[in-house]
């Protein structure tokens, strides 16, 4: 009976997910689009020196978060996503908050999908270039309600699908780094390795370092480095499903190694071949442009056609995920019960209906500012701030309990990282993200209502105190650049 069991078990790891698959998991949903854009990106806020050094730090900060999930993955695999952490540590309202957070950013995050896709395409039809012209909504929407149509249909994020969209993201990078390392010109490379910089009239002025020149380095440049890694939750969230509930934790640390050195190299190795001058002005995407450069226009092309790719299987993903995750905050009361709604073909219809017109009216919107892009991601990135946050003190919280240093520790490193990468990038679009609550609430008040939950007086305190900054900041009464 025993050997029966065994075998009944070895059988079920066999069809598990592999941790090689796991890996490609991971690495398929943090590498995004905006990796094309990254060097450009950070030449805009730092020197190679201080690029380099943010990457330290933030490869510290996300280790430590990638250690919260191993964690919870291993004692709490009843619980069936990121913010059923803050539900289960903090309650329903802070799950509420975390839930809500991973929703909106999630679909905010496709504007970022839907401008890097425009620019792209803009390499062949340049009116599309900036992504927020009239033609560049109107052919960014048009593609935004065809995967809503998929989606609906319920077409599911397949292996297959998954397999061509890593291949597609990679490919392109790796031609890209060989290319680079024999280009590569040390001296070029270290000419302002550790310094200041200030640009007048377009042109950089570097001068010795200083510690305060450092940190206003690090601010431009801690943002975009955590966008870079959301999505290094995927093999935690895919842990049920694993051969080895451990091969999560094993999957989550290789990745991490694995992206910290691709992100060094995509975004290191330019400085030996361009100037941060010359980095900084490269067009949206930069990585096209910088291609185009090293080997003529053959090259813009190939990482065009790949990234266009890319960017398409990544944006049916995070098409499919926002609606998810909302029916699944109203299955546990925490949106109202319209979200739960299902069609013939088992996809949340109206949590996807309502998410796609949010999105929609957000992309009418980018017509009106010049800095989508960046807009998108640094909104975003806050939202995922804030349920990281979560994750970090819910593990503190575990670790106290079992009185367990080391468990303690790792939470409090993870919390205080996104802590400080939020108020060293300025707090600024975090206010902003908090306005966003005033929505929100409305949606928690009526889901309590749809289950007959009363909402406790301590609860409804930090409601009144949240809603009351964000009208604050909506009227201007509270300044957003701090």
């Amino acid at each position: 009976m025993e050997k029966q069991n065994q075998n009944q078990n070895q059988n079920q790891n066999l069809k598990g997910i592999s941790l090689g698959a796991l890996i490609a998991i991971v690495i398929s949903g943090t590498v995004g689009a905006g990796i094309f854009d990254l060097p450009s990106t950070l030449a805009k806020a730092s020197t190679s020196g201080v690029v380099l050094l943010a990457w330290v730090i933030s490869g510290i900060g996300i280790l430590s978060l990638a250690l919260s999930l191993n964690k919870l993955v291993l004692e709490k695999p009843e619980l069936s996503g990121l913010t059923d952490y803050a539900r289960e540590g903090f309650g329903d309202f802070f799950g509420f908050l975390s839930g809500w957070g991973y929703w909106l950013s999630s679909w905010i995050g496709n504007i970022a999908f839907a401008i890097m896709l425009m620019s792209s395409v803009g390499y062949f039809i340049p009116n599309l270039r900036t992504g927020n012209t009239i033609p560049a909504i109107i052919f960014s929407s048009i593609i935004s309600w065809f995967l809503f149509a998929l989606v609906a249909n319920g077409v599911e994020s397949a292996s297959v699908i998954n397999a061509i969209v890593t291949w597609t993201k990679l490919v392109p990078l790796f031609v890209f780094i060989v290319v680079a390392v024999l280009s590569f010109k040390i001296n070029l490379f270290t000419e302002h390795f550790w310094q200041n910089f200030s640009v007048n009239s377009g042109i950089f002025n570097f001068h010795i370092a200083t510690f305060s020149g450092i940190v206003n380095q690090l601010k431009g440049s801690l943002m975009v480095m955590i966008w870079a890694f959301v999505g290094i939750e995927g093999a935690s969230i895919m842990s049920s499903r694993a051969k080895k509930k451990s091969d999560a934790g094993k999957a989550t640390i290789i990745s991490l190694i694995s992206l910290i050195i691709l992100y060094l190299a995509i975004t290191l190795l330019p400085y030996g071949y361009f100037s941060q001058s010359e980095l900084s002005k490269m067009n949206t995407p930069a990585l096209i442009y910088m291609f185009e450069k090293m080997v003529g226009h053959v090259g813009g092309i190939f990482i065009s056609l790949g990234l266009i790719i890319t960017i398409l299987g990544a944006w049916l993903s995070w098409t499919i995920i926002p609606p998810e995750a909302a029916s699944l905050m109203a299955e546990q009361g925490l949106f109202p019960k319209i979200f739960q709604k299902k069609n013939k073909n088992n996809a949340p219809i109206n949590s996807l209906l309502i998410t796609q017109i949010l999105l929609q009216l957000f992309l009418i919107s980018l017509f009106f500012t010049n800095e989508a892009y960046k807009f998108a991601y640094s909104l975003a990135t806050a939202g995922f701030m804030v349920i990281y946050a979560f994750i970090g003190a819910y593990v503190i919280k575990l670790g106290i309990q079992q009185k367990q240093f080391k468990v303690i520790l790792i939470g409090i490193i993870a919390t205080a990282f996104q802590i400080f990468a939020l108020f060293l990038s300025g707090m600024n679009y975090l206010l902003l993200f908090l306005t966003s609550y005033l929505l929100g609430f409305l949606l928690y008040i009526k889901a309590k209502n749809d289950n007959n939950e009363i909402i406790p007086l301590k609860d409804k305190i930090l409601m009144l105190i949240i809603s009351l900054l964000g009208l604050g900041i909506l009227f201007g009464f509270i300044p957003t650049d701090i």
